[in-house]
């Protein structure tokens, strides 16, 4: 399946006899889905079946439906309801000396869905007006198809940036498991360097409390472990990758898994060769994440 980003735009338009029309999609990031609808007066049946539309072909996303109209022809009325307008005049008057707020404008209000209101001179016949609902939601159809092939091409760009990133990851565990720091020799080494200036200050110690102690500076200057989940990450993220689709959070989760291991690489450094790399792993993870939040 195709890697899908959260980020995309789509129009498309249509027309019949007397009005001409045209949808805009926009989606962005979100954590969730998250539906907006922005309709025309007349046209809130739409809604529904909209929104309906959008929850079956999407999972995550915050995405903006726009439907625009415009009559070709005929006399049209404009009326202005005063009654929401002059609550939605009360209203204002009560954040006006409120700091960082800026007054009302009434080409603001006049904007406000429901203010001005339009209605057409000559009655159209009711089988008209539903042949337009159902042009109108072909038209929609075809917005949303194009928004989820903007998705794709997107999340494709993102997925080769991905794999880059997932390939220096991987370029950076093996320099991590090579550095001479991490060899077993230079820990038994430097385990060996510890316990004897332990000795040789003359402390009193049990020597079953030494050998316990030296077990866990072994442990702690050993990265052997943190160098294997990031290979077996590398992996799983290769996997999800190959796999595509809807696959965002768990992209997120094994990012986070990533930085834990370049955390632990990182304090278990014994010199600057491995902390470098430490550093450089922290900072390409860093971007991954970046990248990720932007899959569906």
């Amino acid at each position: 399946m195709p890697l899908n980003s959260m980020t995309g735009f789509a129009r498309s338009d249509g027309s019949d006899d007397m009005v001409s029309w045209v949808w805009e999609a926009k989606s962005v990031n979100g954590r969730g889905l998250d539906i907006r609808c922005r309709l025309p007066g007349g046209m809130d049946q739409i809604d529904a079946k909209a929104r309906a539309r959008i929850t079956a072909l999407f999972s995550r996303g915050s995405i903006n439906l726009n439907l625009q109209t415009q009559r070709k022809s005929g006399d049209v009325e404009y009326s202005v309801n005063r009654e929401l307008l002059s609550r939605l005049i009360d209203v204002a008057a009560e954040f006006t000396d409120t700091p960082g707020v800026e007054a009302a404008r009434i080409d603001g209000l006049f904007a406000v869905r429901g203010v001005v209101e339009t209605r057409e001179q000559e009655d159209e016949d009711k089988d008209v007006t539903e042949r337009r609902f159902e042009e109108v939601l072909l038209s929609l159809e075809d917005v949303l198809q194009s928004l989820i092939v903007a998705r794709q091409e997107e999340g494709a760009r993102i997925g080769e940036v991905l794999k880059q990133q997932i390939d220096e990851i991987e370029g950076l565990s093996k320099a991590a498991r090579v550095c001479a720091a991490a060899q077993p020799d230079a820990i038994r080494a430097r385990l060996k360097e510890q316990v004897n200036a332990i000795l040789e200050a003359g402390l009193q110690a049990d020597p079953d409390k030494i050998i316990q102690e030296a077990a866990v500076l072994a442990v702690k200057s050993d990265i052997r472990e943190e160098i294997d989940r990031l290979d077996a990450h590398v992996a799983a993220a290769r996997e999800l990758l190959a796999e595509g689709g809807v696959i965002g959070r768990r992209l997120d989760f094994l990012s986070q898994e990533f930085n834990r291991e370049a955390n632990t690489l990182c304090s278990k450094a014994p010199d600057n060769e491995l902390t470098r790399i430490g550093l450089d792993l922290k900072t390409v993870i860093d971007r991954l994440r970046e990248q990720v939040q932007n899959i569906e």
